[in-house]
């Protein structure tokens, strides 16, 4: 590798099909893909049923290490947050979420696995800019290509032991606008979804996006079965724009046209993400407007507290007030929840998120 350019292609970029037409004979593609997805290869020297020649020459045209794990952080929680290095010494993060511990029946025998959601990043800094969010403040660097998003994953997955065949969840909510890289976003969520390498079920994935109307219809057009989850945060442009300046673009009337045409699997919903703010968007009228709002979308509610950061005006919502607005709209048939925040004592939480090593604590 020299200066900002990449001498070898990333093998993860490559869709199975796209793999199988470039090396023949084409069931070799599915074993690149098993020692990829399945034992975790970091060389095509390990690949030993592959001919010596062909793995020669994979050697010389591809690399299957883009990214490079420069720290990792452990939470009190159990997640635990990644800070990866690319080819042009650019850094991305994510971060693995436990989201339910391992346990046992009395014998000693497992009841239940680990479950795991990942959390991942689709560019190096973003676009969007909002107001409450951390991830902006470095500005944009570059979209990610879909191998460097799909290597987040399997890092992650070998680092901690979890088996090719456990699944886990992921979720397009670490640094960057994924609709804003739609093109690579979209071979990504069709690379994971691979039975032959990681397995991860369309319906196991969530893109999140910051309302981007026309990209939210282009990705319905897709078919593609992700869930959706839209951060609103407001439940008015004045407000909306505030804390979050692509609203200009993207208001909220544009997103809720775009999110009724939006294919939806019978047993899902939308999810709305809103992020409460103490004394900006926490109150009981607050919560009357979301619900008229949202009248008519199969939907589901997040509440998310505003995790602090240093220099910022907004602050956290009292627990109570979180439990009251909850209550409201549950009483009115609204599907809502307060989601826990993991990772807050490692800055892995929700907005907290950054291209810049000098904010990790070691």
């Amino acid at each position: 590798m020299t200066g900002n350019t990449m001498s070898k292609k990333i093998i993860q970029d490559l869709t199975k099909e796209e793999l199988s037409e470039l090396i023949k004979p084409s069931f070799r593609a599915k074993q690149i893909y098993n020692w990829i997805y399945h034992k975790y290869a970091d060389s095509f020297e390990e690949m030993k049923n592959l001919p010596k020649e062909m793995r020669e020459k994979l050697d010389e045209a591809y690399t299957l290490t883009p990214l490079k794990t420069v720290m990792v952080q452990n939470s009190k929680d159990g997640s635990r947050k990644y800070l990866f290095e690319l080819h042009d010494k650019h850094t991305v993060e994510a971060v693995l979420l436990l989201m339910r511990d391992k346990e046992y029946h009395e014998d000693g025998s497992v009841k239940h696995q680990e479950r795991y959601t990942v959390c991942i990043s689709s560019q190096v800094g973003c676009k969007v800019g909002c107001a409450f969010c951390l991830t902006a403040k470095g500005g944009f660097m570059r979209n990610l290509t879909a191998g460097e998003i799909v290597e987040q994953v399997r890092m992650i997955k070998k680092d901690n032991a979890i088996d090719a065949n456990r699944r886990v969840n992921i979720v397009y909510m670490g640094m960057g606008e994924p609709l804003d890289n739609l093109t690579e976003v979209a071979k990504s969520v069709k690379i994971f979804a691979d039975p032959e390498g990681m397995a991860i079920a369309t319906h196991r994935q969530t893109i999140s996006t910051s309302g981007l109307s026309t990209k939210i219809e282009r990705l319905g057009k897709m078919e593609l079965g992700v869930n959706l989850a839209i951060s609103l945060h407001a439940v008015d442009d004045e407000l909306r724009q505030q804390l979050m300046p692509i609203n200009k673009a993207y208001n909220i009337e544009s997103i809720i046209t775009a999110l009724k045409n939006f294919p939806v699997n019978d047993r899902k919903r939308v999810m709305f993400e809103y992020l409460v703010i103490k004394d900006v968007n926490d109150d009981i009228s607050a919560a009357k407007k979301l619900l008229s709002l949202l009248d008519g979308i199969k939907a589901k509610v997040n509440l998310i507290y505003f995790n602090p950061y240093g220099g910022t005006e907004f602050k956290r919502p009292s627990e109570k007030d979180m439990k009251t607005f909850q209550e409201y709209l549950t009483k009115r048939g609204l599907h809502c929840t307060i989601r826990e925040s993991k990772g807050l004592d490692i800055s892995a939480a929700c907005g907290q998120l950054r291209e810049q090593e000098l904010e990790w604590e070691v």
